[in-house]
């Protein structure tokens, strides 16, 4: 777009942005209008991060506006903490929908007089077959549907029972009112589907001011039709429901007409993206919440020390297609280490400790180091980190009789402290049990900063924290929550869940400068992965989450391919 709402050449477009060019062009439209139209029925999930950044995306793209929209019509599942979590991740995502915050529940009266216009043509009828009848009357996709034995009630009789069921004559799921529009249909959706039903429910917003309630397929289209929206964004789902959307937009007197387009929604590895597989977890207590940093709602992964925009760059590179398919975990994560590698700081933390006693330097002295908060980042400095007799180390960087390709510490072996000096291990103390518990060791003080004098190398690099300076921490290591790439393809997914998803340390040591992380500021630990504070975290005992560790696959994966 050269200006807001100009069109362009559209090469390189996506399907969707290449038809809101071709509108824009052929001036079907002159304004583009988008919505992003959650039931706020649960937390939002990677999925719909999907449709959000396309949404919004476009919207912003062509000088347009998205409205977020609550399609709350079903009080029995929905729920303000739900509505509230929902524009939280929208937000987080970096995305505002400024005054253009709607609710289905705002043009109830609107949709409940459509409903009257609609019996008024003789287009929809109360219907008084339970549930299972009218599943049974409406067939299959190979055997056509049956009339209602009440579909052919006058006029005046449907206007008096719906009116009735608005004042709540009728108990619930006594009658419904449907529309009439092709029991034959070669579309299930056609076939008389229920447009309004009985349900006495508190909702988050009416309280109980309604006792009937739209159907979502009844109350979407006409809501984006009183909304001005010009491009209708769903998943493919909706394919079916398009022409029943088109019925309703035909035969009521809307003010505007919606365009549907329908896309592939995100299938993605080693999680679900069902609400209804999400709700199970946390209601069975499978996850601690709906933001457990194993979940992959948007709340969860924002816990975890995901950033917004890791995710609005995985939505960009997986594309906007018709066609379904997987979407490999490794990608979001390659995502978000190309990131955080980016912008991250780096600071120093051991999970495993080993202690280290340095024998010749002084007792009770210690000095600041520099270390360098991001090497990716010339401009983002320096921070010091203090350095004394007593240290930490990992208890993986040390090995009494190592292999011929381990190179960390092991006697008599020199390496290299990272931003300090060259270390030597001169004993290995062990406990009754024959546990090393300690290590004493030399340094050379002419190797300050971590490089000597005379030329000397060494082969390994190791982090550590002064143990007279260190503060104690809960370390909880992440991994995907479920074990296969594709939870419940045999059977139930629930049996596909990794008993392994969750370790947790409680007796790591980190740098000092660690206790001023705030919690959403994802950083480096040295040698480890990512990390980031938990809202669990209280002064002087703080909790860290592993955002994701240093190794990407995806990358490998892709060179791999590059190379036959």
């Amino acid at each position: 777009m050269s200006e807001a709402g100009t069109p362009t050449d559209d090469g390189g477009r996506d399907f969707v942005r290449a038809v809101i060019h071709e509108d824009l062009v052929a001036g079907r439209t002159t304004s583009v209008v988008t919505r992003f139209p959650p039931e706020p029925n649960g937390y939002l999930h990677i999925g719909h991060a999907k449709s959000i950044c396309l949404n919004f995306g476009v919207a912003g793209e062509f000088g347009g506006r998205c409205n977020l929209r609550f399609d709350d019509t079903n009080p029995i599942k929905e729920e303000m903490e739900f509505i509230d979590s929902i524009q939280e991740d929208v937000r987080w995502l970096g995305y505002d929908w400024g005054e253009h915050l709607y609710f289905a529940s705002d043009y109830f009266e609107q949709l409940y007089d459509w409903a009257e216009h609609l019996i008024g043509d003789g287009k929809a009828y109360v219907d008084d077959l339970t549930a299972d009848e009218i599943r049974e009357y409406r067939g299959t996709l190979t055997v056509p549907g049956r009339d209602s034995p009440h579909r052919a009630r006058p006029v005046d009789e449907n206007l008096d029972l719906f009116r009735r069921m608005r004042a709540g004559d009728f108990a619930d799921g006594a009658r419904v009112l449907r529309a009439k529009i092709d029991m034959a249909s070669g579309n299930i959706n056609l076939r008389d589907p229920v447009i309004y039903r009985i349900l006495r429910a508190e909702h988050p917003r009416t309280g109980d001011a309604w006792c009937i309630y739209p159907t979502y397929d009844f109350a979407h289209g006409q809501s984006d039709a009183i909304e001005g929206v010009t491009h209708s964004i769903c998943t493919l789902e909706f394919e079916d429901h398009r022409p029943l959307y088109d019925w309703l937009i035909d035969n009521l007197p809307v003010p505007s007409r919606p365009r549907q387009y329908e896309f592939a929604r995100l299938n993605l590895t080693h999680t679900v993206v069902s609400k209804r597989r999400l709700m199970d977890l946390v209601r069975d207590g499978h996850v601690k919440g709906w933001d457990d940093p194993r979940m992959p709602t948007l709340s969860g992964l924002r816990r975890r020390g995901i950033p917004a925009a890791a995710i609005r760059d995985f939505a960009g590179r997986i594309g906007v297609t018709k066609s379904d398919s997987t979407v490999e975990m490794a990608l979001l994560d390659h995502c978000v280490r190309e990131l955080l590698n980016k912008t991250a700081e780096r600071r120093m933390a051991v999970l495993h400790p080993l202690k280290v006693v340095i024998e010749n330097y002084p007792e009770g002295e210690s000095e600041e180091l520099e270390a360098v908060n991001n090497p990716e980042d010339p401009d983002a400095g320096t921070h010091p980190v203090p350095f004394s007799r007593e240290l930490y180390i990992e208890r993986g960087d040390f090995m009494e009789d190592p292999p011929k390709k381990f190179f960390r510490l092991a006697p008599g072996r020199e390496v290299r402290l990272r931003y300090a000096y060259f270390l030597t291990c001169r004993e290995a103390v062990k406990d009754d049990a024959g546990e090393v518990v300690e290590l004493r060791c030399t340094y050379d003080p002419e190797t300050r900063g971590g490089n000597a004098p005379d030329g000397r190398k060494v082969k390994a690099t190791l982090h550590w924290v002064s143990a007279a300076h260190a503060v104690k921490a809960e370390v909880r290591l992440y991994d995907h929550l479920f074990a296969t790439e594709e939870p419940g393809a045999d059977g139930d997914f629930l049996d596909d869940i990794n008993p392994d998803s969750l370790e947790v340390l409680r007796d790591c040591r980190l740098e000092p400068g660690l206790t001023e992380a705030a919690v959403g500021e994802t950083v480096q630990f040295e040698r480890l992965g990512y990390f980031c504070p938990d809202p669990d975290s209280i002064p002087g005992a703080p909790v860290f989450n592993r955002t994701i560790g240093l190794r990407d696959m995806w990358a490998k994966m892709q060179a791999k391919k590059r190379t036959g």
